[in-house]
């Protein structure tokens, strides 16, 4: 599904070697944990995933086709297959968990039943049922990431893309979250998550990706959070 090709980020202006020679593949259906301490290049590699970056060298695949070659509409259509889930949830405040959901529905044409029908069946997938039409500050910090997952998974998106999503919630709810993104992923969907908890990562015993000063140093098929 995806594939950096020899891919090395230069940021110019601040003289920083962000990813440096960077090559391996996700396999679709794969759910990887990317790890590294801060300034590792995680969060590159994902900009690089959405385009939002280029690459100084090298090639980023996606599906057989080199994301930074595509036009604006191409790259429109590309980034609708990828759902993010960020750490500090990014919901929209005046707006109900539905209604959530619903707008990133909308944005892609979507018409009212349809919305209404996918709408219900994503939030019991992720138990908020009964908080649909509850604003994002009636929510706890654990039923708002889950939220954020309900709205990057409504327009079934083939790849996800999870940055820290445990970073700010405890043991229990992290472990929610975990959960549901396991199954997510035993439905089929492809999940790249970026995590600095080791607990996350041995509790997932899944491939795990560590990235030192830009370089990949470890590719463990069934890892641990080794650093």
């Amino acid at each position: 599904m995806l594939y950096f090709n020899n891919v090395t980020k230069k940021y110019n202006g601040e003289g920083v070697l962000a990813v440096d020679d960077v090559t391996f593949s996700i396999a679709t259906g794969e759910f990887v944990s990317i790890i590294g301490q801060s300034g590792a290049g995680k969060t590159t590699l994902f900009k690089l995933i959405l385009a939002e970056e280029k690459p100084t060298e090298g090639s980023v695949f996606f599906e057989s086709t080199d994301i930074h070659k595509l036009s604006d509409k191409e790259l429109t259509e590309l980034r609708r297959k990828i759902g993010v889930i960020f750490q500090d949830f990014r919901l929209i405040p005046n707006k109900t968990a539905f209604e959530n959901i619903a707008f990133a529905m909308e944005a892609v044409g979507k018409d009212d039943n349809e919305i209404a029908s996918e709408v219900v069946h994503v939030l019991e997938l992720v138990d908020l049922s009964h908080r649909a039409m509850h604003f994002p500050h009636q929510l706890s910090g654990g039923e708002k990431q889950r939220l954020a997952i309900a709205r990057a998974i409504i327009t079934q998106p083939e790849l996800i893309i999870a940055d820290e999503p445990t970073g700010n919630l405890d043991p229990v709810n992290t472990k929610e979250i975990i959960r549901i993104l396991k199954k997510i992923n035993e439905l089929g969907t492809t999940i790249i998550l970026n995590t600095h908890n080791r607990g996350v990562v041995d509790l997932l015993g899944r491939r795990v990706i560590t990235l030192e000063k830009g370089r990949i140093t470890r590719d463990d098929k069934s890892g641990k959070y080794v650093i």
